[in-house]
């Protein structure tokens, strides 16, 4: 089960989630039909939250087992420890004096695991302390995030559409293919850090599961994944708190640890909200353009579907999802739940007109029915009732931005991300 993080409820929440775990749910069937988004305030047995304890300590432990169940899969575990292996450093990795950088392979033990990240770490040199940090996984290699001769090129598996890729392969033209997208330099004006590792180094993005870390978490005799065995999604969002560990136990000279900021574009933004939810250290999340199965509606009308992305992307989630397909309305849950958990903690939905795919009204809409849980505990939450205009940042608690243009995350959303983070981390 995913580690909760410290809190008054930490003990007691944490044996309620296993023991949830442990009950069978029922099968998807005997589900109710609910053409509605359910009330996140209402357990599954129909009683209602009437206190701050009973969220934290019944109804948030409820939620984070229905989604592992039904969903995304149940996360790996904490690893018994890991150790670090430094391949490089550079006290001037963008020329202009300004950052410093290092990277280091992640073992993991009990388990061991064969897949070791490496976390690409760029922090501005002018600080005065340990900073705030964006953590993003990326899915062209580190190598791609900037253009430096020693940044680590992968071996593994990657998607034919980065640059310089050959044959399913990095090569050393894919150097600084991403640099528009990431956007380092003004990351470190603003004064943050950013901690970047590439998503084939926990799970490759193929329907292989055998490629991944899953596999090395089958309980004794088992082959293959069970119906609530972690997808890729979950994965991912296992190296996310994996890097919030490394930074956390061995760089807090430089980096603040609560402000720990999560970002992720389309299947990252599902994986960032994901994260965000099942781990409280995460101090605030930005799921850009993330849509079905991440910021929009499942039982949304727009745009991608359930059934489309399984059908698209059977990997991405648990075998239980997909028998949802066509009876959605079943799903004792939806995504304003998921943003439920992050609560009282700030989330940023941020999206583009043309991509409608996304359902960026859905998403919207999502922020409006997890406003009620942000309201109970008294922590803000969604201040408007109509989506605001194009290139308007909406920057309450729960926040919403939409801008002209297609599925992609550039320079102007990161000046959006980190208006938005200035104002909540800083």
């Amino acid at each position: 089960m995913p580690r909760i993080a410290c809190s008054l409820f930490v003990v007691v929440a944490a044996l309620t989630s296993t023991l949830l775990a442990a009950e069978p749910f029922p099968a998807i069937d005997q589900l109710p039909s609910r053409p509605e988004m359910p009330d996140p305030l209402v357990m599954l047995d129909e009683s209602r939250v009437k206190t701050a304890d009973d969220w934290f300590l019944k109804r948030r432990p409820e939620l984070k087992s229905l989604f592992q169940h039904y969903m995304y899969g149940y996360l790996p575990p904490k690893p018994q420890r890991f150790s670090v292996t430094h391949t490089h450093a550079s006290d001037d990795v963008l020329g202009n004096g300004k950052a410093s950088a290092s990277e280091e392979a992640i073992e993991f033990h009990g388990p061991n695991l064969k897949h070791k990240p490496r976390v690409l770490l760029i922090v501005p040199n002018k600080r005065s302390g340990p900073v705030p940090v964006f953590i993003g996984m990326n899915f062209c290699g580190n190598h791609a995030v900037i253009d430096h001769p020693l940044v680590h090129v992968p071996e593994s598996w990657i998607y034919k559409s980065c640059a310089g890729v050959e044959n399913e392969r990095a090569t050393e033209k894919g150097r600084g293919g991403q640099k528009d997208v990431w956007n380092v330099d003004l990351i470190l004006e603003h004064g943050y850090a950013l901690a970047t590792f590439y998503s084939g180094d926990i799970d490759p993005d193929t329907p292989d599961f055998s490629d991944g870390i899953a596999p090395s978490f089958f309980k004794p005799g088992q082959t293959a994944a069970e119906p609530h065995d972690a997808g890729t999604i979950a994965c991912w969002a296992w190296g996310y708190h994996r890097v919030v560990d490394y930074l956390i136990e061995r760089k807090k000279d430089v980096i603040d640890p609560k402000r720990i900021a999560a970002v992720g574009h389309s299947r990252n933004g599902k994986t960032t909200l994901l994260a965000a939810a099942m781990d409280e250290r995460i101090a605030l999340a930005i799921p850009h353009q993330a849509g079905c199965g991440g910021t929009a509606p499942s039982r949304g009308k727009v745009g991608e579907s359930v059934q489309r992305i399984n059908t698209s992307f059977p990997h991405w989630f648990c075998d239980n999802f997909p028998k949802f397909n066509e009876q959605v309305d079943r799903l004792p849950f939806d995504q304003h739940c998921l943003v439920a958990l992050v609560a009282p903690r700030p989330v940023l939905f941020t999206n583009a007109i043309e991509d409608q795919w996304a359902n960026p009204d859905g998403q919207f809409d999502v922020l409006k029915a997890a406003d009620p849980v942000y309201k109970f505990l008294n922590a803000g939450g969604l201040e408007a009732n109509e989506r605001p205009e194009l290139n308007t940042l909406l920057s309450s608690r729960l926040g919403y931005f939409i801008r002209a243009g297609k599925h992609s995350m550039t320079r102007d959303d990161w000046r959006v991300f980190l208006d938005f983070a200035d104002k909540h981390l800083k």
